[in-house]
């Protein structure tokens, strides 16, 4: 009998040992906050941004910052069909292509693309939420005039040589990493990951990380790509502000811009991401963009992307081809 309780006591203690415990930062209760093992709020995880909800709010909702249930499907019905590659007429050209006749290519078909099926749960016609008009501010007088200037230079010279190619071109930096994050066609994936002294925000596209510290520590004096980021807690939510931009391919405005950037865990499966940008010398008021950042299993994958692919290559390649024939270089 002895023998027989012994027994049973030691399969009850192997099972309850073994039995995964309720883990750190999860909570059956959806209301209660989550918490890293040291006790800060936890907004780790993967998670994707990809939604049809676009950055500024179309003309045909002017006024109007949501949309009902109705309104916002027949708005997803009709981006979806209107995004469709498959559905492009490569002869006629589309969406922004060009016909064949012109050199217009066609790139992916629709099976690459994961810009999302729908609105952001909230229904809002722009991810911009100030001003409330949800569009971008003017820019500047100054910043419009340079950016027709790089433009026409970019016309000009945009075969002369790598240097003149965009930084997206030379797999050195794409807009989806940011920072701000942006949404996009794809790759619209990250990883949030926390320890006691720092944040580390892993983009899919690029393969972009940013250690992030969370002490006050001694900023360097040189710019980066990326800007230079420093984190604190105010109450549940993260707040990462960056300076120190250099600016890079066609956006040398960067230089000057101060980027707050705000993340809150709302529930298990959602951290919202807010951020204000303020540039004067490009913009004439500051604006603020939020979108939600929904989980997801994963995983990250690899961007298989490095300067000196094979895509820079070709394109200049084919224009020094097209110079030896004594033939027209396209834009």
């Amino acid at each position: 009998m002895l023998k027989a309780c012994f027994a049973a006591f030691f399969t009850l203690f192997i099972v309850f040992t073994l039995v995964p415990q309720q883990a750190v930062g999860q909570s059956s209760d959806r209301t209660m906050p989550m918490r890293t093992p040291d006790g800060q709020p936890d907004i780790s995880g993967t998670f994707t941004f990809r939604t049809l909800t676009p950055l500024q709010r179309p003309g045909q909702f002017e006024g109007q910052e949501t949309l009902s249930a109705e309104e916002a499907r027949e708005f997803e019905v009709s981006e979806r069909r209107r995004q469709n590659r498959d559905l492009f007429d490569p002869e006629k050209g589309s969406g922004g292509y060009r016909p064949r006749a012109e050199g217009g290519v066609l790139s992916y078909n629709e099976f690459w693309y994961e810009r999302g099926i729908e609105l952001t749960s909230d229904k809002r016609t722009s991810l911009i939420v100030d001003p409330p008009n949800g569009r971008l501010p003017p820019q500047t007088e100054t910043a419009r005039m340079a950016a027709q200037e790089r433009r026409g230079y970019q016309e000009e010279h945009r075969y002369d040589s790598y240097e003149n190619r965009g930084f997206g071109d030379r797999c050195i930096m794409f807009s989806r990493s940011g920072p701000p994050m942006t949404n996009g066609a794809y790759n619209n994936n990250v990883m949030i990951f926390q320890t006691p002294g720092h944040v580390a925000i892993l983009n899919e596209q690029l393969r972009q990380a940013r250690l992030i510290p969370l002490e006050d520590v001694a900023k360097p004096r040189f710019t980066q790509l990326a800007g230079v980021s420093r984190a604190h807690w105010e109450e549940e939510t993260l707040v990462i502000e960056t300076t120190q931009f250099r600016g890079w391919g066609n956006r040398p405005e960067r230089k000057s811009m101060h980027l707050v950037e705000r993340l809150t865990r709302l529930d298990p499966d959602t951290v919202t991401y807010e951020y204000t940008v303020t540039d004067p010398t490009v913009y004439t008021a500051p604006y603020t963009v939020m979108m939600p950042l929904r989980r997801t299993d994963g995983p990250i994958f690899e961007f298989a992307c490095h300067e000196g692919n094979i895509g820079l290559y070709g394109i200049l390649a084919g224009a020094r081809n097209l110079e030896r024939l004594g033939r027209e270089l396209r834009p």
